[in-house]
């Protein structure tokens, strides 16, 4: 009986007779690196470093088949403009609308719940032009479309979710990085407040156990962070542009908890130190530890 070296050897030298390494796609399969958990691109234009986070996790079909119906969820929340970075950074949700669209999406939506008025918000951030022009279907919140939800948490036993979320194919989780005076960070767990419908704010009593709740409810086949401007104090509504750093970065993964862990870690906490993001990695939901994490970073 021929030893395992015995029968690679025989192998690869019947691959030479037929071609070389066409005929081995197994070994070619076998030695490639596993893809990566999470992405961090850094430098370029927004645009870039998006396409690159999302390639760099095996590309948007990973995520989007052909025909699905996808949501882009950004944040919207405030009559800021893009360099006031209270908002995600509308180029980098015009480039995820293209990407789905690309990987064969019948239709991207993108929405969300502002605090300040609807039609201000979605304009300054400049989300509502772009994403239209990217190919996205872009609509303000119907106050009618809201579906009391069994969430079983630990806070939150029910709410009132967004059904235009509940009843897409994929969602796509697109928050930016900042300050939030309650919270400590506004980053992607913190984002699915603008699905929510009634009293929101009523969560604020508890908001660290409350957004673990919520996030058990919803999941993202990928999170994009946005840090391409974050907003350092006087989150989350901000207005100064003195309070804004420009990073030039952005994450991607699969898994909602690392990536927020991430985003602490870029906006100089500890993960474990932003109550919601330990409470939702002790509940199951992610990953807070970046050291078991496999990890690409990029810079363009």
């Amino acid at each position: 009986m021929k030893t395992r070296r015995e029968f690679l050897k025989t192998s690869a030298g019947a691959a030479a007779c037929l071609g070389g390494a066409a005929a081995l796609p197994w070994i070619l399969e076998a030695a490639s690196p596993p893809r990566p958990d999470l992405a961090l691109v850094h430098g370029g234009t927004p645009e870039k470093a998006t396409r690159a986070a999302v390639e760099a996790l095996g590309g948007m079909k990973r995520f989007v088949s052909r025909g699905d119906v996808v949501v882009v969820k950004p944040n919207i929340g405030w009559d800021r403009t893009p360099e006031q970075a209270a908002n995600t950074n509308p180029l980098v949700v015009a480039t995820l609308v293209i990407l789905c669209l690309e990987a064969g999406a019948r239709k991207v939506k993108v929405f969300d719940r502002p605090c300040n008025d609807p039609r201000r918000c979605y304009e300054q951030s400049g989300i509502a032009p772009l994403a239209r022009r990217a190919g996205a279907e872009v609509s303000f919140v119907d106050d009618r479309r809201f579906k009391e939800t069994a969430l079983h948490g630990q806070v939150l036993k029910s709410w009132p979710l967004y059904e235009e979320i509940l009843e897409a194919d994929k969602v796509i989780n697109v928050p930016i990085a900042k300050h939030h005076g309650l919270a400590g960070l506004t980053l992607g767990l913190k984002n699915w407040m603008g699905i929510m419908g009634g009293s929101r704010g009523r969560i604020h009593q508890n908001i660290h156990g409350a957004l673990p709740d919520l996030a058990a409810a919803v999941k993202p086949c990928l999170t994009v962070l946005d840090a391409v401007r974050v907003l350092t104090a006087h989150g989350p509504q901000g207005g100064d542009l003195a309070d804004v750093k420009k990073l030039d970065t952005v994450a991607a993964g699969v898994d909602m908890v690392a990536v927020d862990a991430l985003g602490a870690t870029l906006m100089g906490k500890v993960p474990s130190d932003i109550g919601y993001i330990r409470n939702a990695a002790d509940r199951g939901l992610g990953t807070l530890d970046l050291g078991r994490v496999a990890m690409k970073r990029i810079e363009l």
